[in-house]
């Protein structure tokens, strides 16, 4: 789901103004299939794209801009609150693989290390924009979730995540508790391979991830008193969902509305939780 300013000049190869929508993307479960050789996990996971996320901005020039949309970034802990704009930062990196060199305004509102896959969508909307569906197996190479969030709506992601397998798009809508501070994907599969497989509900990876991060437990207990249904934990990071919508939910404020969200600010112990009512979105390419 691209929104287009006036557009890209191919004869030129010159982007004139464009805005990129960069969905999150949701692991509705996750199992641990295995270890390969060069240390990688392999996986199996149901993953759907949904309608919050980030939004790209790209003119003529050169170099990347954060901003924090919603404010959230500002409320996290310590590093994440700063989102690198150098060449570590996947856009960059994707603007590298097809050639391009850009001013990027990136409006971000998917905390980093929440599981949401953030980067990789970032990632993804510039291979999807000037490449399509073209580079969906070389996709991995920036990220395991970049060849899902490639092609996005709903579909089952094996091995390390380069084999995407479609699913018909389902309606759905989904409550996100995020969390103030970030998990570490390589920490938790560092701590799932300690502990070795233990299941937790849906998401194979959540019991390492609350051993990486005890203050989960927290996130996890502060949504399912205000919804009444246990939730499950985002992939690897630190936000929880549960499905339905916030009628189902005992909220302490009214919702703000935002294009394709709504969302609550939610203070708690001296820190703020966002939560966010979301829906999932059809394939993008």
């Amino acid at each position: 789901m691209e929104i287009a300013g006036r557009g890209i000049d191919d004869d030129e190869g010159v982007v004139m103004e464009v805005e990129l929508f960069s969905p999150a993307k949701l692991t509705k479960y996750l199992r641990v299939t295995g270890v390969r050789s060069d240390g990688m996990h392999e996986i199996e996971s149901e993953m759907v794209s949904l309608s919050f996320g980030d939004n790209l901005e790209l003119s003529d020039g050169s170099g990347i801009e954060i901003v924090d949309a919603l404010g959230i970034l500002a409320k996290l802990e310590g590093d994440l609150r700063t989102v690198p704009a150098d060449e570590s930062n996947l856009v960059a990196k994707a603007l590298k693989f097809v050639g391009r060199d850009l001013n990027v305004r990136l409006l971000k509102r998917i905390p980093p290390g929440s599981g949401l896959g953030g980067g990789s969508s970032n990632a993804a909307a510039i291979l999807r924009y000037f490449r399509g569906g073209e580079l969906l197996t070389e996709a991995v190479q920036l990220g395991a979730d970049v060849p899902f969030c490639v092609r996005g709506g709903r579909a089952i992601a094996r091995g390390v995540g380069e084999f995407v397998e479609p699913l018909p798009y389902d309606f759905e809508t989904f409550v996100l508790l995020l969390s103030p501070f970030g998990v570490s994907t390589k920490e938790v599969y560092r701590q799932f391979d300690v502990i070795g497989s233990k299941h937790d509900g849906l998401n194979d990876l959540e019991v390492a991830a609350l051993l990486c991060e005890p203050r989960l437990a927290e996130s996890k207990d502060l949504l399912y008193q205000l919804s009444g249904v246990v939730p499950t934990l985002a992939g690897s990071g630190s936000a929880f969902f549960i499905a339905g919508t916030f009628e189902n939910l005992e909220l302490p404020s009214v919702p703000t509305a935002a294009e394709g969200f709504r969302y609550v600010k939610l203070d708690k112990d001296g820190s703020r939780y966002f939560l966010i009512e979301t829906s999932t979105l059809p394939e993008l390419v």
